[in-house]
């Protein structure tokens, strides 16, 4: 079936692709427009992948002051360009990840980051909660299902996004990542609060 350039603009504004590669997208799929947006995003998954080796030496620091002047946020996220770092897609994302730091205050950027003695703490309770109540031959499994949970809570690429609870951190990011055709870092970031403070 043929595919009309509405049709073809109209998934370019939702998913900031080229139009020949939403063109593509869309004759792949038969004109479905929900399988074509699937389509890009696995595309974009696999050229964010191809990109995470790539220095990202640019960037910007930004910063965000809660309208109650008690919470405020500094991130730094790098990319490979000037360019980059004056797109509005990038100044958006870094906007929206303020407000998400400030609202989720998350622990750390990646789960690497947290101290091997606070995990074996939170797997050690997580034992705690279920050995004796479930059969041993799947404790580990549900130990491990527990950890993966507390790090959707404390970590920042895995917490559910604040605009968009369907999606992870990482895959906002990623998806940034596919539309710029570059690769962007989140490279650490402060949360402070009045009578308290993060920094990661």
């Amino acid at each position: 079936m043929p595919i009309s350039a509405e049709e073809v603009k109209k998934l370019r504004n939702q998913t900031g692709q080229s139009m020949m590669e939403c063109k593509k997208a869309l004759e792949q799929s038969g004109g479905d427009a929900a399988r074509a947006v699937e389509i890009l995003r696995t595309k974009g998954l696999a050229t964010a992948e191809k990109k995470s080796g790539r220095v990202a030496a640019q960037g910007r620091i930004h910063s965000y002051i809660h309208h109650n002047g008690k919470v405020g946020v500094l991130v730094e996220v790098a990319c490979e360009t000037d360019f980059v770092a004056k797109n509005e897609l990038f100044q958006a994302f870094l906007n929206d990840l303020c407000l998400h730091i400030c609202a989720l205050s998350p622990m750390t950027v990646r789960r690497e980051d947290i101290p091997a003695a606070l995990i074996e703490t939170e797997k050690r309770i997580a034992r705690d909660q279920v050995t004796g109540k479930k059969p041993d031959n799947v404790l580990e499994k549900i130990i491990e299902g527990k950890l993966t949970k507390w790090y959707a809570d404390h970590v920042l690429l895995e917490q559910p996004f604040v605009k968009d609870q369907e999606r992870s951190v990482q895959a906002v990011l990623t998806e940034l990542i596919a539309k710029t055709g570059e690769n962007i870092v989140i490279k650490r970031f402060a949360r402070f609060e009045v009578g308290e403070s993060a920094e990661a």
